[in-house]
């Protein structure tokens, strides 16, 4: 038990940050047990209670779990170890379609509308105490989001999505809450929502989005928020139907002050029509980010919600970067206007990709997902197997443990590059990789 890490600390923050600080170098490794309660309050020389408040603190953090009389030890996958850094390193020479990125040859020029954007405000320049919101982005926003049927609320502009999830978790939740969120879903999400100190709550996906009885199941074991992708879900690709909308606004209606985020980033870059859960309860909030189809780099979301959420986010935001730069959001505004990016087009071009290998992996036996966006996800008996292979082999994937929690093996394949001479070969190659067979076919909900 602990080899030779010491513990130290007087004050329950103390001890937990000692642990947490030892979990994240490696002195204490996953799996790892912890000395009961009462034996470390001795050794401290702390009342025992200064000790249970410590774990209690780190099981918020997802930093390790308790089983009764078995103790409490350091989690297989602690929180503190983010999943950005499961990742495969790729050589010279293989081609990766491992990093989700969009395909910078669909991406609009920018160039232009940051000149014109810096132009407007060398006239006008914006100071403090000025409005963090540009006026002509808010009606564009406003008025997409009244064509997509999302309810009236007020609109603040936040540096991406994840930026505006965070701000609305910590306006309405406290430490040890408990969040539903997809599984397979975004990994930096299910890192953020552990560092935030709240408890992550997996719901199974398919092609169609979350699992209503998981969602029913997690919002009647007391989970808090929901948080769902409408379009374009990292990394399986599902859409939320008009069907599986309805159901979930169903289960939603019995929980009335859950708080509802919608993700729908894959906005630009996909056909299917958006069928949004906003409204369906109190407290909800709609981000809408322009990474995939404008550039990762313009690091801009627009965000609308219920009144109070957006009043609590936006007077937190003012205590700390106060707004997102007016230049940047000046540019996006002229981007949507100007039509800088087609996104029929766009999505079309990505469907071919992701309709071309999944049907390349059908007729290898092998069951692949990808209803929108531009990754593709495949099922895989072993992952880590997998994922060697194919790096052996001259193709770099992302490896599905960066994604999931509980759901089962798998490697997302990124297509947004991907040229009609390639899909054949990876097709093969992932078939090689899997075995024979190709694998048993399974679902990823």
């Amino acid at each position: 038990m602990l080899g030779e890490y010491r513990i130290s600390g007087r004050r329950a923050a103390e001890i937990s940050a000692s642990i947490e600080r030892a979990v994240g170098d490696g002195a204490l490794r996953p799996g790892e047990l912890l000395p009961p309660m009462r034996e470390l309050a001795e050794r401290l020389g702390v009342n025992p209670n200064t000790v249970a408040a410590a774990y209690r603190t780190l099981r918020e953090r997802g930093v390790i779990e308790t089983a009764g009389r078995r103790g409490s030890r350091v989690r297989s996958k602690p929180a503190t170890t983010a999943r950005e850094l499961i990742r495969v390193e790729v050589p010279p020479g293989v081609r990766n379609l491992s990093e989700g990125n969009p395909d910078p040859a669909l991406l609009p020029a920018l160039a232009g509308v940051f000149a014109a954007a810096a132009g407007e405000g060398d006239r006008e320049p914006v100071l403090y105490g000025h409005a963090p919101v540009e006026p002509g982005l808010a009606r564009l926003a406003r008025a997409g989001l009244d064509a997509d049927g999302v309810p009236d609320g007020p609109v603040a502009v936040t540096s991406g999505a994840l930026d505006a999830m965070e701000r609305v978790l910590m306006a309405h939740l406290r430490p040890g809450d408990a969040v539903a969120v997809e599984d397979p879903g975004w990994g930096s999400l299910l890192d953020l929502v552990p560092a935030l100190g709240l408890r992550t709550v997996p719901v199974g996906v398919d092609d169609e989005g979350p699992s209503p009885d998981d969602v029913r199941k997690a919002l009647a074991d007391g989970a808090r928020a929901l948080i769902v992708t409408d379009r374009a879900q990292n990394p399986t690709g599902a859409a939320l139907s008009a069907a599986r909308a309805r159901a979930l606004r169903t289960v939603l209606a019995g929980h009335p002050e859950t708080l509802l985020i919608e993700d729908d980033h894959g906005h630009h870059i996909v056909d299917l029509p958006l069928h949004a859960l906003a409204g369906a309860t109190r407290s909800w909030a709609f981000v809408r980010s322009a990474a995939k189809a404008y550039g990762p780099d313009l690091r801009l979301a627009v965000l609308t919600g219920d009144a109070v959420t957006l009043d609590r986010v936006r007077g937190r935001q003012r205590l700390g970067p106060g707004w997102v730069s007016r230049i940047v959001q000046r540019a996006v505004a002229r981007l949507w206007s100007e039509g800088a990016v087609d996104p029929v087009a766009v999505a079309a071009r990505y469907g071919r990709r992701r309709d071309a290998l999944i049907g390349a992996l059908a007729r290898r036996g092998i069951a692949a997902h990808g209803r929108s966006g531009m990754n593709v996800w495949v099922p895989v008996p072993d992952e880590t197997g997998a994922v060697a292979r194919l790096l052996h082999a001259g193709w770099a994937v992302a490896p599905g443990a960066r994604f999931r929690m509980n759901a089962p093996p798998g490697v997302r394949v990124t297509v947004s590059t991907l040229t009609e001479d390639e899909i054949e070969p990876l097709a093969e190659t992932i078939a090689a990789a899997l075995g024979p067979a190709g694998g048993p076919a399974r679902t990823y909900a």
